[in-house]
């Protein structure tokens, strides 16, 4: 299916990308996907004094991370492009020069405004239903300046020309633009264009019900990156944020998603942020993807972290028993780092309570002698000998288990202890098992 819809993501590059902007980016990029138009990335740097390189690029990361490629903008080219505002000074003076032409402009202490023509406005949102706006007082709705005595454009001038030229269907945007709409109206109707249809999405809420700032635990989503979420996990919580499928459900497929966004089904009240509800979320997501997926999602990390993993298929053998209980995915290197390692530290609370005990030690020996014996090598046969060397030598299994665990992990938690020694291999666990012995007796 495709359509003529066209709808954009136009962020300031001041400061890294907040939820915010990335849940209005993903309900841009859903709409588009939804009805088969078309996602425009657009980068709104006119504000010189305060626009970075690295803010630019935090853009790019944030929204590539979470999946919503665009179909026109940088990188990507475009029949409406320059795709920077930067870049479209000639498209600016074209325009100003036509309102200008027409009367609609003064000149006030050097700065240029925009004369209102002191009308109610009329906006039928998509999200608010409609609105009516008294533009009439020019106390209460002054003349909104569009260039500055530098020379330097307004957001509401610039805003407006490049929905026109990028051909914009549709307007989707943070509902703390509502105020703006009427005066992006009265401009449409100055260039005798036809306005986009508005749809404004609801702010989004600390749970104490104030607005959540980018100072905000949660607000960045490079922050969600560097922890370790799962992007599909996030996008997924986003989506929550002011849109439901109306089935009470949560976890949902994004394919699933698309199909069943539409901006009628946006709600109008104010989204509340639930940080520990994206947490749960996402551990969710990691619980249930692939292996595969898991690896790929993990590999960054265990790189970073320097961990000598050898081959791809051993590292896969660890992150299968390792995944079940992993929350965040920088919580992996730490989780697998003994597998590939003699040189693993000890918990010395562990070492205290497992081989301080009268006979531990003994106790490991034993188990480690009947294991280096054992055949085959399994998970169900590790248990099995562990079991009968416990109830032949008169012994709770517990006075075994924390011993072995320790011995071969050295921390007292951990993945399935059979599991963790299957993995090892016989060798590399009878090995740590009398080392351990060695080392604290």
């Amino acid at each position: 299916m495709s359509s003529n819809v066209r709808v954009r993501f136009a962020p300031s590059p001041t400061g890294y990308l907040h939820v915010g902007g990335a849940r209005t980016a993903l309900f841009n990029w859903l709409y588009a996907r939804h009805t088969g138009g078309t996602f425009i990335l657009r980068i709104e740097d006119t504000d010189r004094a305060r626009n970075t390189a690295e803010a630019t690029q935090a853009i790019y990361d944030g929204l590539q991370w979470l999946g919503l490629d665009w179909d026109e903008g940088p990188f990507k080219g475009g029949d409406c492009g320059p795709y920077f505002q930067s870049e479209r000074e000639e498209i600016y003076l074209r325009y100003f020069n036509r309102l200008k032409d027409a009367g609609h402009l003064y000149e006030d202490g050097g700065a240029w405004r925009f004369r209102s023509p002191r009308e109610l406005v009329v906006l039928d949102d998509l999200v608010c239903g409609r609105i009516e706006f008294d533009l009439t007082n020019p106390e209460t709705h002054p003349d909104i300046t569009i260039r500055r005595p530098d020379g330097g454009w307004i957001f509401h001038f610039v805003n407006v020309v490049d929905d026109i030229e990028m051909k914009m269907t549709h307007v989707i945007r943070g509902e703390d633009h509502l105020s703006n709409t009427p005066k992006h109206l009265e401009l449409y109707k100055a260039l005798g264009a036809q306005p986009p249809r508005f749809a404004h999405i609801p702010l989004i809420l600390n749970r104490d019900g104030s607005k959540m700032s980018k100072r905000d635990q949660g607000a960045a989503v490079g922050g969600y990156i560097e922890q370790g979420y799962a992007p599909e996990a996030v996008v997924n919580y986003l989506c929550l944020l002011g849109w439901s499928p109306k089935d009470n459900r949560e976890v949902l497929d994004l394919h699933e998603i698309i199909a069943l966004f539409d901006l009628p089904n946006i709600n109008r009240r104010a989204a509340s942020y639930d940080l520990d509800k994206c947490h749960w979320m996402n551990a969710q997501y990691l619980l249930h993807m692939s292996l595969e997926r898991f690896t790929a999602l993990s590999l960054p990390f265990i790189e970073k972290a320097g961990i000598p993993y050898g081959s791809d298929a051993a590292l896969k053998a660890v992150l299968a028993i390792v995944q079940e209980k992993t929350k965040q995915l920088n919580e992996v290197p730490d989780r697998i780092r003994f597998f590939f390692t003699e040189a693993f530290e000890f918990e010395a609370e562990a070492v205290e309570k497992a081989f301080k005990v009268p006979g531990a030690l003994e106790k490991l020996a034993a188990l480690a002698d009947r294991y280096a014996a054992s055949e085959p090598w399994t998970a169900e046969s590790i248990e099995a000998t562990l079991k009968a060397t416990a109830a032949e030598l008169g012994w709770k299994n517990k006075e075994l288990i924390h011993p072995a665990r320790i011995a071969v992990s050295g921390r007292a938690v951990g993945p399935s202890l059979y599991h963790m020694m299957e993995v090892l291999g016989r060798e590399r666990t009878v090995a740590r098992m009398r080392r351990a012995v060695a080392r604290f007796a």
